[in-house]
């Protein structure tokens, strides 16, 4: 049987389910305070056996952030000839935010039909328990993997990877490599192999009229005192209108490279059963959906408030207040983002609302062009036996910009979950067949690294 029918075999044996079984069971929540136990439990018994296994040496590292967990860095050297493969992966789960249908346990892996449903089975347990399972295939199989294997484990991506850069920085010996191949976040959609490149940035802002103390009869003083909720509604239409169109040339990239374009010209989004309809007139009307999400910048309003909705009164209120977000592609200066809010709201005649803001991780991307990701989308095409999306970046946040801009590495990334598990939500959930496919691409990407030789790359 061939390392495909391998990896196929494994997953349809059972042997993926009850070992992801084990995993999910580990409560490891990296902002709660009980989190940290079971975090440490994963590292000695569940990581650190499974890369002993692959013959690595293992060590873990402190954080260098107090607010962030342990590293786990495996190695394996085959030879210093060989290329160097650094794969990644995050230990942490996020808490639980409602109750789970039909009576699910969260902390107990539960299959019905194609789902297998439990928190980490999707982000991320379920995703590096499938690569450490293709790079355990291969070693079987050949009896050497034909790579030198560095592998990467934080302990704090739900928290936003405090730490982690620093870490980076202070390790570049340990931790150089040729490339990184990981996996998180979703495919395209469940049918579609999908490789990405890099992430959007993350910026949070929070907005803030506080006008006065307490509200004013709307009566008595309507007409006659600035309504913040009104204000604010002002400021917000002024950064982006009511069709989702940004109005602040800052917050903005500076292109669309042809070579993006390019490469999202066949991608459709949205396709899965399920899903939202599109809003076909949301948006800069200049460009596909695709590029609107994978391409460029968002500026989304997370929250607004004043007064009680619920309850309203005749009351002018005091304060309104909003939380807004902008997604970022690479390109965009996000140094300037404040500064320019500040400089467009005072000149729009909005003073009065203040600015502050939070930088989640940093946009980053591989180039659409680097030898490395064509040599990975012809080993995908070739054993999925169709074509594999490829996205510049994907929509969400991932620590990309770590492994691009501080160790600066060609970062390949393959999703073994799709846009529907739920992650972060109740009910998240493996879908079998992607898992089983994931598993078999996994393989012969690892595979075709240990066998191709590296003047062929």
């Amino acid at each position: 049987m061939n390392l495909p029918g391998k990896a196929r075999a494994h997953v349809d044996s059972g042997a993926l389910f009850a070992e992801l079984a084990g995993l999910v069971t580990y409560r490891t929540v990296s902002d709660a305070p009980e989190g940290r136990a079971a975090i440490r439990a994963y590292l000695d018994e569940i990581l650190t056996p499974a890369l002993t296994a692959l013959g690595c040496d293992v060590t873990q590292h402190a954080n260098p952030d107090p607010a962030g967990g342990p590293f786990l860095v495996g190695v394996r050297t085959e030879s210093a000839e060989l290329p160097t493969l650094l794969c990644y992966g995050h230990a942490d789960v996020v808490g639980e935010a409602g109750r789970w249908g039909g009576g699910r346990d969260p902390w107990t892996l539960t299959a019905e039909g194609d789902r297998w449903y439990g928190r980490g089975t999707a982000d991320n347990k379920g995703q590096h328990l499938i690569n450490l399972t293709a790079l355990r295939l291969v070693l079987a199989e050949r009896g050497r993997l034909g790579f030198n294997l560095k592998f990467l484990f934080e302990t704090g991506e739900e928290i936003g990877s405090p730490g982690l850069a620093e870490f980076a920085a202070q390790e570049r010996t340990l931790l150089r490599a040729d490339v990184l191949i990981a996996s998180d976040g979703p495919r395209l959609d469940a049918a579609t192999p999908t490789l990405f490149l890099g992430a959007r940035g993350s910026v949070r802002i929070d907005l803030d009229a506080d006008l006065r103390p307490g509200g004013h009869h709307s009566g008595n003083w309507g007409g006659i005192l600035r309504n913040p909720a009104t204000t604010l509604a002002g400021a917000i239409a002024s950064l982006v209108d009511g069709h989702g169109r940004i109005q602040v040339p800052e917050l903005l990239p500076p292109e669309l490279p042809s070579s993006v374009r390019a490469a999202l010209a066949d991608v459709v989004v949205g396709t899965t059963p399920g899903d939202p309809d599109l809003d076909e007139t949301w948006g800069d009307p200049r460009l596909t959906p695709a590029e609107r999400l994978y391409g460029w910048n968002t500026l989304e309003v997370l929250s607004l408030g004043a007064g009680d909705v619920d309850r309203p009164v005749n009351a002018i209120p005091g304060r309104a207040r909003a939380v807004l977000q902008l997604r970022y592609v690479a390109g965009t200066d996000v140094d300037d983002v404040a500064p320019a809010i500040r400089r467009h709201l005072d000149a729009q005649g909005f003073p009065m609302v203040s600015v502050r803001t939070e930088a989640g991780f940093r946009a980053s991307r591989t180039p659409v062009g680097d030898p490395w990701v064509s040599w990975a989308r012809a080993v995908l095409t070739e054993v999925a036996d169709r074509p594999v999306a490829l996205l510049p970046n994907f929509g969400g946040g991932l620590p990309n910009h770590v492994f691009t801009d501080v160790l600066g590495l060609a970062t390949l990334w393959l999703p073994h979950s799709y846009p529907g598990c739920h992650q972060h939500a109740p009910d998240e959930h493996l879908l079998a067949p992607v898992a089983r496919e994931g598993l078999v691409l996994a393989t012969a990407l690892f595979d075709a690294l240990g066998s191709t030789p590296p003047s062929a790359r």
